[in-house]
C-alpha cells in the first residue's frame, strides 16, 4: 500500500487543482433526473449576477451549501445542486458603461471569470444545467410567460405612479428603494407618473400570506413577507364634507382598522394625491389657501412613499374653508392633507383619533387639534394609548370593550374591509440591458402580444445604449428593430421598448434548472415532478420582499395557469448570515477592510477558506461574523495536522488505543451527520477537531478512512487526495456515509457555563471530553449567547474544561 509520508508537504495548490480538473473531466457532478434507489434533493443556492469577481460573500453562500450537497449524496440522496447567472440588469450595465464597454461583452467576460472563481472554490454544481438569463433560448420562455399573463389579464398597462432614478435614468420598484433613494446607486428618488407595464401581483396578497402556513421557512422570514404585504382587518367609514362657501357637499370615505376609536376622531387627514384635493384644486373658490395647498402637494411629489412613512417630524396644511362631520358624534371638524397619508393605502383619507394613534398624536400635538380618549386603560397625557379596553366618552358604546365595539360601530357608521400596503408590481425598465417586453402597438389592435413563434424577441445590437432620461428606452432609438407589423392585422406597429424589471428574470430560472436544453416548453412537466418544488432554497436577507415575494407570485400564475403541480415553488427557505470585516465593519473598499479570498485561497488553500467559513458561526442565522484572520490559520493547523496523520498504522500495542478511539469515533459520526442535518457546520468541525486530538494518539487504517469520509464534504480536495493515496481507486465523494453503531456511543454529556466578559449568559451541553474548540463553537450556535457576540470580535476563550467557557469579546 502507498501512503502520504509525514515528511511530504501539503501541497493545496497542486492538489486542488488536480482534482478540480478530474472531476470536471468524469462529470463527478451531472445529476440525472432519477437515480434507482435514490431519492431526489433540490438544494438551490440564488445565482448570482456577474460583478466581475467573488467576493467572501460568494464564498459563504455557495460553500456552505456545497458541503450539505456533498454529504447528502454520500448519504445517497439523488442532490441537483446547479448554478448560473442573473446577468441582465442596472449593476451590469451601469458597470459597463462606467468602463466604456458594451454590456453583453462585459458580462461575457465576468461569467468566464466568475466560473472559473466557482470552479476555484471546490464547489460541486452540476454545470451542465447552467442558466444564463441574457441567454436567447431562456429569456425566450421569460417572454412566453409575460404573454400568458398578458392573455390572461395579469399583465396591464396604464398611467401609475413611479419611483424615477435620476442618475439610472429608469423605474424602480417600492423593493428597490432604501430610505428615499436608490439602491443601486444612493440617488435621491424622484415620484413621476408614467405610462407603466403592472403585473397583479395585490390579486395575490391573501394567497402569499395564507400559504406560508404549510411552508418549513423561519418566522422571521414569514412575518417580513407579511408586513411587506401588509393587510389590514378594518372599516369604510364615510364622512361628510362642507365648504364655508355655498357649494353642494360631498363624501369622503376613511380606512380604519379603529372603527371603535370613531368617537375621538378630531379631524381628518387626506394624501396630497387625494382625488377631493385635485377636484378641490380646480375650483380655487373652494379653498382659501389654494397657493399653500398646492406648494404642499408639488414638495410631497418628491418624496417617496419610504420617506413619507420613516418621517418622524409630521408636516401638513389645513384645508381653510372646508370642514367634515363625525358621523358619530355630528361634531364639524378640521380637514388636513399630510404627507403620512399614502394614497394608495385603504382609500388615501384617514380619521385622526391621537389619543389612540402615535402618528395622530404627533400631528396633533404640533398643529394644536383636540386629543380626546375614548379608551380606557392608559394616560394619554403625554403619548396615544394603543391597548385594549373598553370605551368612554362613546356614547351608548360606553363600557363595550373595544372587539365588540369595533363590530359595533362598523355595523352602524361603515362596512367591514381589507386593504393592503402592497402595490402591483411594476415591470417597465427604461434601460437597454434587459429582456425586451413582447409586446408590438398597433394603432388599431392595441397592445398585442408577439405570437410564440416569433419568440424571442431579442436585444437588437445597437451602439448608442445609454440611457437617455426622458423616460423612453435607448431601444425607441432602434427604428428598424421597433418599427414592424401588426401580427393581427398587419398594418404598420411599433414594439414596445422598455424592457423588463430584472427581477422577473429570476422569478422562475429554479424550473429551468430542472430542464435547461428544452427548445419546445421552459420545462418537461416529467422532469418538474423530478425535483419541484425545491427542498431547500439558501440566499440572503435583502432578497425576502423582493426576489422571494415576486417569485412565490411568479409560480402562484403560473400554477393557476397550470402550467405547474405546484402552489408554492420552495419546500424550506433558509437566510444565510453576512461576513463582516476584520473590524467587525461591513466590507467597503473605503473602510480598507475588504478581504480578498483569491489571496486567502493561493496562500492557505480553498479548503482551508471553506473549513473557515463554514466554522464562523451558525450558517442560517441572520448575525454577523466578523473575519477573523487567526481563525483562518488555526483551520490551516487543522488540515496540516490531518495530512500529517495520514501514515501508515502502527499495530505493535496499538490495539487497546484504537479500541478506547472506536467509542469517540462513533461519537463524531453522529455528531457530525445530526449537525450537518441541522445545518450547524461550524459544530459539526468542533466535532471533527475534538476527534482529531484523540486520534493523534493512535489511529487504525480503517478509523482514519472513515474519518477521511466525514472530512471530505467540508475539505473536498484534500480528502480526494489523501483517500487515493491510501490506495483507494474510486473518489471518496462517491463512498457511502458512515453510520454510527449506538452501542459505541459513550453516554457522558458535561453542561458548561458560558460566560460573555465574565458574566453567565446561558449553558451547552457536550460531550465530557469536548475540546475547547468544540464548546465554542457549541456556545455560538446557542441562541441566548450570540445575541452577546453579535458585531463583537472575539479576542480570546478562557476554558476550564467540563465547567466554564469565559468569551473575551469587544
Amino acid at each position: 500500500m502507498c501512503y502520504a509520508s509525514p515528511m511530504k508537504r501539503y501541497d493545496h495548490r497542486g492538489i486542488e487543482k488536480k482534482w478540480q480538473k478530474e472531476w470536471a473531466k468524469r462529470g463527478l457532478y451531472k445529476t440525472r433526473n432519477t437515480v434507482k434507489g435514490r431519492r431526489n434533493f433540490y438544494l438551490l443556492t440564488e445565482f448570482p449576477y456577474p460583478s466581475g469577481n467573488l467576493h467572501v460573500g460568494h464564498w459563504y453562500a455557495f460553500t456552505a451549501p456545497d458541503i450539505l450537497a456533498r454529504a447528502l449524496r454520500m448519504q445517497g440522496r439523488n442532490v441537483l445542486y446547479p448554478m448560473g447567472f442573473d446577468a441582465f440588469g442596472l449593476p451590469a450595465e451601469n458597470a459597463a458603461i462606467k468602463r466604456g464597454l458594451n454590456p453583453k461583452k462585459w458580462t461575457k467576460q465576468n461569467i468566464a471569470y466568475m466560473k472559473k472563481q466557482m470552479v476555484s472554490m471546490g464547489t460541486s454544481f452540476d454545470w451542465s444545467r447552467e442558466v444564463q438569463t441574457i441567454d436567447p433560448r431562456y429569456y425566450k420562455w421569460t417572454q412566453w410567460m409575460f404573454t400568458q399573463f398578458l392573455k390572461n389579464g395579469l399583465a396591464y398597462r396604464k398611467e401609475t405612479p413611479v419611483n424615477w432614478c435620476p442618475k439610472d435614468k429608469t423605474v424602480l420598484a417600492n423593493e428597490q428603494v432604501i430610505n428615499g433613494r436608490c439602491e443601486r446607486c444612493d440617488s435621491e428618488v424622484e415620484q413621476r407618473t408614467m405610462l407603466q407595464w403592472n403585473l397583479r401581483i395585490t390579486d395575490y396578497a391573501d394567497r402569499l400570506i395564507e400559504d406560508l402556513d404549510d411552508l418549513e421557512w423561519p418566522q422571521q422570514i414569514k412575518d417580513s413577507q407579511k408586513n411587506w404585504i401588509g393587510r389590514s382587518e378594518g372599516a369604510e367609514i364615510g364622512f361628510a364634507i362642507h365648504f364655508d362657501k355655498p357649494t353642494k357637499p360631498t363624501q369622503i370615505a376613511v380606512f380604519t382598522t379603529r372603527p371603535d376609536t370613531l368617537f375621538g376622531a378630531t379631524y381628518l387627514v387626506l394624501a396630497p394625491e387625494h382625488p377631493f384635493i385635485t377636484l378641490a384644486l380646480t375650483h380655487d373658490e373652494l379653498l382659501q389657501n389654494d397657493v399653500e395647498v398646492r406648494e404642499y402637494v408639488e414638495a410631497t411629489k418628491r418624496k417617496s412613499d419610504l420617506m413619507r412613512q420613516e418621517n418622524k417630524e409630521k408636516t401638513g396644511v389645513k384645508l381653510e374653508g372646508v370642514w367634515a362631520v363625525n358621523p358619530a358624534t355630528q361634531e364639524k371638524i378640521p380637514v388636513y392633507i399630510a404627507d403620512y397619508v399614502l394614497a394608495h393605502y385603504g382609500t388615501g383619507a384617514i380619521m385622526a383619533v391621537p389619543a389612540h394613534d402615535e402618528r395622530d398624536f404627533d400631528f396633533a400635538k404640533k398643529f394644536g387639534l383636540p386629543i380626546r380618549q375614548v379608551i380606557a386603560g392608559g394616560d394619554v397625557s403625554q403619548r396615544a394609548y394603543t391597548g385594549d379596553g373598553t370605551l368612554i366618552h362613546s356614547g351608548e358604546y360606553d363600557g363595550i370593550p373595544v372587539a365588540e365595539a369595533k363590530q359595533k360601530i362598523t355595523a352602524a357608521f361603515g362596512l367591514r374591509k381589507t386593504t393592503y400596503k402592497l402595490r402591483d408590481w411594476i415591470v417597465s425598465r427604461q434601460r437597454y440591458w434587459g429582456v425586451p417586453i413582447p409586446v408590438i402597438h398597433c394603432p388599431r389592435c392595441g397592445a398585442v402580444p408577439v405570437p410564440e413563434k416569433d419568440l424571442p424577441v431579442k436585444l437588437p445590437e445597437i451602439k448608442d445604449y445609454l440611457p437617455t432620461g426622458d423616460g423612453k428606452s435607448p431601444l425607441a432609438k432602434a427604428d428598424k428593430w421597433k418599427n414592424v407589423h401588426c401580427p393581427q392585422c398587419k398594418s404598420a406597429a411599433e414594439r414596445e421598448t422598455d424592457t423588463l424589471d430584472t427581477f422577473v428574470d429570476s422569478s422562475w430560472y429554479f424550473l429551468r434548472y430542472t430542464d435547461p436544453h428544452n427548445k419546445k416548453r421552459f420545462a418537461d412537466a416529467k422532469k418538474m415532478r423530478s425535483w419541484m418544488p425545491v427542498d431547500l432554497y439558501s440566499g440572503g436577507a435583502e432578497h425576502t420582499t423582493m426576489h422571494l415575494l415576486y417569485s412565490r407570485f411568479w409560480h402562484k400564475a403560473l400554477y393557476d395557469l397550470g402550467l405547474v403541480k405546484d402552489k408554492e415553488p420552495y419546500t424550506r427557505r433558509m437566510n444565510r448570515g453576512l461576513i463582516m470585516g476584520p473590524d467587525g465593519q461591513k466590507m467597503s473598499k473605503s473602510r480598507g477592510n475588504v478581504i480578498d479570498p483569491d489571496a486567502i485561497v493561493k496562500k492557505l488553500g480553498a479548503d482551508t477558506v471553506r473549513l473557515y467559513l463554514a466554522f464562523i458561526g451558525p450558517y442560517h442565522e441572520t448575525g454577523s461574523y466578523p473575519w477573523n484572520p487567526d481563525g483562518v490559520a488555526g483551520v490551516r493547523r487543522f488540515l496540516e495536522r490531518v495530512w500529517k496523520l495520514a501514515q501508515p498504522e502502527r499495530t505493535a500495542g496499538m490495539a487497546k488505543k484504537y479500541e478506547d478511539l472506536e467509542s469517540s469515533l462513533h461519537r463524531t459520526i453522529k455528531k457530525v451527520t445530526d449537525d450537518i442535518a441541522a445545518l450547524k457546520f461550524n459544530t459539526a468541525i468542533a466535532a471533527m477537531m475534538t476527534f482529531l486530538n484523540e486520534a493523534e494518539k493512535g489511529i487504525s487504517h480503517a478509523q482514519f478512512d472513515t474519518f477521511l469520509k466525514l472530512l471530505a464534504p467540508f475539505a473536498p480536495h484534500m480528502a480526494e487526495e489523501l483517500w487515493r493515496m491510501r490506495a483507494h481507486k474510486t473518489s471518496i465523494h462517491l463512498e457511502k456515509w458512515p453510520k454510527y453503531n449506538p452501542k459505541r456511543i459513550a453516554s457522558s454529556v458535561a453542561t458548561i457555563a458560558i460566560q460573555v466578559n465574565g458574566k453567565v449568559r446561558g449553558t451547552v451541553s457536550v460531550s465530557a471530553d469536548a475540546h475547547e474548540s468544540q464548546v465554542v463553537a457549541a456556545a455560538q450556535a446557542d441562541e441566548s449567547v450570540r445575541r452577546h457576540l453579535e458585531g463583537k470580535i472575539i479576542r480570546r476563550t478562557i476554558y476550564v474544561p467540563g465547567k466554564v467557557l469565559n468569551i473575551v469579546v469587544s
